[in-house]
């Protein structure tokens, strides 16, 4: 009897080795077959700015390189927050990615409710770059400098119009920056992205918008906006003609950053992927020509030095913010 039960006991023993080695298995492969399904990659702008610029090119290598399509999806209004809340609520299962941009370190400070904790809500995953800002101007604008630009200003009090894609954007606070350094009264124009804001900027019936490159860029070389002036500390090789905003303002800098996020308590190996596979795209050299063109420098590194940026980009544009007096209810 007691040699019947010791075979019955090495037979259990060994039907419990073999069901947790396939578990195992099972759990690999899981973790090696994301994605198995769309990704969707939310923009909380229209078409046509940086953020959706960047958005597509990052989706286009993606999709190329993990065999499943990450699908753009733009979901534009209230400076930024009707996209990002989509995401926060969104089911935290890795199949849904937010191109974060500056707005996201901004509204913390600028508006004085919402639904969400960036910070909290949103679990950091890969940066991409940070470009400076340019101040771009319409042709029919007389300035041809930025010293040109504030004197104009000075002699057309609150007759000049300044657009942004966003309240709470980069281009909204570079250009509260720019009003608090130099004095400079101009109206704030909020528009839904950076696209209308150029279509308009071009027709001649907005003056100024402090841009991020990437989607001035194109309009600038094509002759049909004029670049006053870059937001960054040094001046970007991509348009070496352009001087610093800080060459005539001095102490004046401003950037934008960009990345991406996913739903707080999305898988770690999901996270992980994107992540190595971003790293992969700002390493390859055709890429990194391609970005720099539009005046991209890499932020490559982990989801950690990502939300390490997000916290001193958030710190630092909170006191910008307080200067400019700027909120939103």
């Amino acid at each position: 009897m007691s040699r019947l039960v010791r075979c019955i006991a090495t037979a259990s023993l060994t039907t419990l080795i073999t069901t947790l080695v396939a578990l195992m298995g099972m759990g690999t492969a899981s973790a090696q077959s994301y994605p198995n399904r769309p990704v969707k990659f939310v923009v909380a702008y229209p078409p046509g700015g940086t953020t959706d610029v960047l958005a597509r090119i990052m989706a286009t290598w993606l999709s190329d390189k993990l065999g499943q399509p990450f699908v753009v999806e733009n979901k534009p209004g209230a400076g930024n927050n009707i996209g990002t809340e989509a995401v926060v609520n969104a089911a935290p299962d890795g199949y849904t990615m937010l191109l974060v941009n500056p707005a996201h370190g901004i509204n913390a400070s600028l508006y004085k409710k919402l639904n969400f904790n960036f910070m909290r809500d949103i679990a950091p995953v890969a940066g991409i770059v940070r470009t400076p800002n340019v101040m771009v101007v319409a042709n029919n604008v007389p300035a041809k400098s930025v010293a040109e630009f504030i004197a104009y200003c000075k002699a057309n009090p609150s007759k000049v119009n300044m657009a942004s894609s966003g309240s709470g954007t980069s281009t909204h606070l570079s250009g509260e920056l720019f009003k608090t350094m130099t004095g400079c009264a101009m109206q704030h124009v909020p528009y839904k992205g950076a696209g209308p804001v150029l279509t308009d900027l071009i027709g001649g019936q907005i003056q100024v918008f402090f841009d991020n490159l990437p989607s001035s860029a194109p309009h600038i070389k094509g002759g049909s906006i004029r670049a006053l002036g870059m937001t960054s500390a040094a001046r970007e090789p991509s348009f070496p003609d352009v001087p610093t905003i800080g060459d005539t303002v001095n102490g004046y800098e401003a950037t934008a950053w960009f990345g991406i996020g996913m739903p707080k308590g999305a898988p770690r190996e999901a996270i992980e992927r994107i992540n190595a596979e971003v790293n992969r795209a700002l390493a390859d050299p055709k890429m990194r020509e391609r970005l720099a063109a539009l005046g991209g420098v890499s932020m490559a590194g982990t989801p950690e030095d990502f939300g390490r940026a997000i916290a001193a980009e958030t710190e630092k544009w909170a006191k910008v913010v307080a200067a400019s007096g700027a909120t939103i209810d």
